[in-house]
């Protein structure tokens, strides 16, 4: 059975996902649009990330996943929880999870550039007795 999502049945219609990184939680909502945009939390993009990484990072998947002259999207994201920068990885996390949704034949091409991983990594709690996550108090014989 072909998992490829025609442009034409999309019409009107979205597709929506979830991405997550650290603390961060993005729900990427992805439509067929004439005119490619990008908000997040009712901002645009340039708006609310600042630097030229952090925007990078969010259009990676549509830059390097999809083929050349393919289909514009329009793309709306909310995002809460974490950092900025946590916040940017798990909004690439979702994007290319909905973009895997519409087309199923770019999974290759997005799984060796990493971003279909959810990046578990997180900062470890500080248990009782130390000082922080594994640091101990000095140790003295005496």
């Amino acid at each position: 059975m072909d998992k490829k999502i025609n442009q034409e049945k999309l019409k009107g219609k979205y597709i929506e996902t979830v991405g997550r990184r650290k603390t961060s939680t993005a729900r990427v909502r992805i439509s067929p649009s004439t005119k490619a945009q990008f908000i997040v939390n009712g901002k645009e993009a340039k708006e609310y990330f600042k630097t030229e990484d952090q925007r990078r990072l969010i259009l990676d998947p549509m830059i390097k996943g999809l083929p050349v002259g393919s289909a514009k999207w329009s793309v709306e994201v909310h995002v809460k929880g974490g950092g900025i920068h946590s916040q940017s990885e798990a909004i690439r996390h979702g994007l290319a999870r909905a973009l895997i949704k519409a087309d199923a034949t770019l999974r290759g091409g997005l799984k060796i550039l990493g971003y279909l991983k959810r990046d578990p990594r997180a900062k470890e709690r500080r248990k009782f007795g130390l000082k922080k996550a594994r640091k101990a108090p000095q140790w003295s014989k005496r």
